[in-house]
C-alpha cells in the first residue's frame, strides 16, 4: 500500500492499541512474533512504538495476550479474554485504522511466505553472472533452475522479478513449456 505524502493519524492511546493488537491477532488467528508484530505495525503507520511497546505489556498483564520466550525472541497468542474484548470493543477504532493494521499483516505474511517458496543465490560466473533459484516448499521442490546474467546488477533484476511473484513464475514457465510447439523442420525438393 502505497504512503501519502500527508502525515497517517495515529493511535493516540494505548487503551485504543491494545483493542487494535487484540483485533489483529484475532483476525490473524495464528501466532505472532514480537519482531512481526512490529514491523506490522510501523509499516501499517498507525501504531507509535511506545505505545505499542506499553500495550503489549498491559496485554500480557491482564493475560487477554500470552507470550512464549524463544531462542529468536517472543511470540504472541491471543487468548479467549483478548478475543472477546476485541470482539466487543473492536467497533470503537476507526475501520481505517483496522483496515491499516490488518493489510499490512496480510502483506508481511505473503512477503514471508514468497520468501519461503523462493529460495535464490546470485554468483559470479565465467563473464558474467548465474542467477539459481527454487521454487517450492520444504516438501517438494517444483522447479530448480538457474539463469545467466551479464552482470550483477541484472542478476539481482532476475531475483527480485522471480522473489516477486514465484508461483507466477513457476506457471509462466509451465504455460510456455506446453504451449511450445515442435520446431517444423523445412526440407528442399
Amino acid at each position: 500500500m502505497p504512503k501519502s505524502n500527508f502525515a497517517d493519524p495515529e493511535m493516540t492511546s494505548v487503551h485504543s492499541v491494545k483493542i487494535l493488537i487484540c483485533y489483529l491477532l484475532t483476525k490473524l488467528d495464528r501466532p505472532v512474533a514480537e519482531e512481526q508484530l512490529l514491523e506490522i505495525a510501523e509499516d501499517s503507520g498507525v501504531i507509535n512504538y511506545f505505545y505499542l511497546s506499553e500495550a503489549i505489556e498491559d496485554l500480557l498483564k491482564t493475560g487477554a495476550v500470552s507470550a512464549e520466550n524463544t531462542d529468536d525472541g517472543r511470540i504472541f497468542r491471543i487468548e479467549e479474554k483478548g478475543r472477546m474484548g476485541s470482539d466487543y470493543f473492536n467497533r470503537y477504532i476507526p475501520i481505517t485504522f483496522r483496515r491499516s493494521i490488518l493489510s499490512s499483516a496480510y502483506s508481511y505474511f505473503a512477503k514471508i511466505r514468497r520468501e519461503n517458496e523462493c529460495r535464490c543465490e546470485i554468483c559470479p560466473s565465467g563473464n558474467g553472472f548465474s542467477v539459481s533459484f527454487s521454487i517450492g516448499d520444504e516438501s517438494l521442490e517444483l522447479m530448480k533452475l538457474a539463469l545467466y546474467a551479464p552482470d550483477e546488477e541484472q542478476a539481482e533484476h532476475i531475483a527480485e522479478r522471480i522473489k516477486r511473484n514465484p508461483t507466477g513464475f513457476y506457471q509462466s514457465v509451465i504455460r510456455l513449456m506446453l504451449e511450445n510447439p515442435e520446431e517444423e523442420t523445412q526440407v528442399d525438393l
